[in-house]
């Protein structure tokens, strides 16, 4: 039985190890292979986790107590079901989550509002700064309908072309924006 548990303590060692070295390749090879069961807990980090722990927990326990075989397998299936847990809520689930992408294109700017922070000419460039995804980000700004637009107006992108988002005030006067 000691000689299963080294097996499996082994096995998800060396799994480790050649996910580090040649991960992508692995990753790719197994990335599919749960689909099919659409289990989100059925991931190879995971089920390596758990054959490594279960093998590392069966020999400690082999060796460091005198419990039977029933109850150190046992054992030895719970220890390495809450690494498992532990490491799909601590690790797993917090990077998938945090996968989203930080970057923008300039066709998912029109209808974005921004703020005026280098004024702009009626015929000529200033700068905007507009909330994305990304944060805040400074664009190089002309005037839609060639109107002067002071810093800290606040403005609607209309377009965007070459580089440059054309925009518009988003109240013609303040009396407009004390209405919203």
């Amino acid at each position: 039985m000691e000689a299963m548990f080294w097996s499996c303590l082994l096995g998800g060692a060396v799994f480790a190890l050649l996910s580090v070295i040649v991960g992508d390749i692995i990753g790719s090879w197994l990335d599919g292979i749960f689909d099919i069961l659409a289990i989100d807990f059925l991931k190879p980090i995971i089920l390596a986790s758990a054959v490594t722990t279960f093998g590392g927990a069966g020999v400690l326990l082999v060796r460091y107590t005198h419990l039977g075989s029933t109850v150190v397998i046992l054992l030895s299936i719970l220890i390495a079901l809450l690494t498992s847990i532990i490491i799909y809520f601590a690790y797993v689930k917090p990077m998938e989550n945090s996968e989203n992408s930080t970057g923008f294109s300039a066709a998912e700017l029109p209808g974005k509002l921004g703020e005026v922070t280098v004024p702009i000419p009626a015929s000529g460039f200033g700068e905007i700064m507009v909330n994305i995804v990304a944060g805040n980000t400074l664009h190089i700004a002309s005037s839609w309908d060639n109107t002067e637009i002071p810093v800290g107006t606040l403005v609607v992108v209309i377009d965007s072309k070459d580089g440059v988002v054309q925009v518009s005030r988003l109240y013609e006067n303040e009396q407009e924006k004390e209405l919203v």
